[in-house]
Formats: C-alpha cells, structure tokens, sequence
C-alpha cells in the first residue's frame, strides 16, 4: 500500500506561481512512476506531468515550459513537487497526485488551484 498526502493548492492571480507537493508513504519501494493530473468542471482528467523512478520527466503540452515536476527521496519517503509558474486561468482545477506500482494505481485527496482576478 501507498499513502500520498497532497498540499500546496489555493488561490493565486494570473501570472502568479505555486507549488504543490505530494508526500509518498508506505510500499514506495513498490512506486514505478509518479504522475500530477488535473480536473476541471466540465473537462477530461488531464496528465500534467509525470516523472519515473529514473527521473525522466515528461509534460502536458499545455504547461511545458511553465511547469516543473520533481522528486526527492527520503528513508521512508518519497515527495514529488509541481512548481507552477506563469499561471492561467485555464489551470484551475483539482490537481491530483498519482503513484503507479506494477499491479495499481494509488491516488492522493487532490487540492485545488484557482487562478483568478
């Protein structure tokens, strides 16, 4: 079992920046990749970005260039980070955190970011 425990969201202007971060806890030996995903109101669940265990790193085209994921391991944990910068309005959503092992896919709570005036 992986427990991920998500923070970082909120409110924030256009143009502005955020960074969430996922804390991984429990079978980490077991996670293969990690990956951010987003939902918003009346839109598909979107891969932002992911980052495997090698820490290969791959982007949504809609936030290449803007957002930057990243992963720092620990004894007993594993933390991924998304900085957000040059935020749009089109980026509010619930960003949800994602760790895949060989057999499952485990899900954080999810927080939300707005980008609005």
């Amino acid at each position: 079992q992986v427990q991920l425990v998500e923070s970082g969201g909120g409110l924030v202007e256009p143009g502005g920046s955020l960074r969430l971060s996922c804390a991984a806890s429990g079978s980490i030996f077991n996670i293969r990749a990690m990956n951010w995903y987003r939902l918003a109101p009346g839109k598909q669940r979107e891969l932002v970005a992911a980052i495997t265990r090698s820490g290969s790193t791959s982007y949504a085209d809609s936030v290449k260039g803007r957002f930057t994921i990243s992963r720092e391991n620990a004894k007993n944990t594993v933390t991924m980070y998304l900085q957000m910068n040059s935020l749009k309005p089109e980026d509010t959503a619930v960003y949800e955190c994602n760790a895949e092992t060989l057999f499952q896919y485990y899900w954080g709570q999810g927080t939300q970011v707005t980008v609005s005036s």
